[in-house]
């Protein structure tokens, strides 16, 4: 997840130390090693204006869940349309 996306959902009032947790948090899935390509090509989108290859698109519409439920950050309702409609399929 984007660290743009964790902002706009929230992290913004997070403390500093929060915020350098999130983003040194290796544990959950919001960090993924991926090609340059592959980063350059998702940007800052959401589930709602991206979304990796098919055979993988219910693992991250999962791993999307789990780090937005877990840090307590929002969902605009056209991210849950898109992450509804992929992990319904799944």
């Amino acid at each position: 997840m984007p660290l743009s996306e964790a902002w706009d959902s929230g992290a913004w009032a997070w403390t500093t130390a929060q915020r350098q947790a999130y983003a040194n948090d290796t544990t959950r899935p919001q960090l993924l090693a991926v090609s340059a390509s592959s980063n350059r090509s998702k940007g800052d989108d959401d589930p709602a204006e991206w979304l990796p290859r098919a055979s993988y698109q219910c693992t991250y519409a999962r791993a999307w869940v789990q780090v937005k439920h877990y840090y307590g950050l929002t969902v605009d309702s056209a991210e849950k349309s898109a992450l509804s409609s992929i992990l319904s399929g799944c």
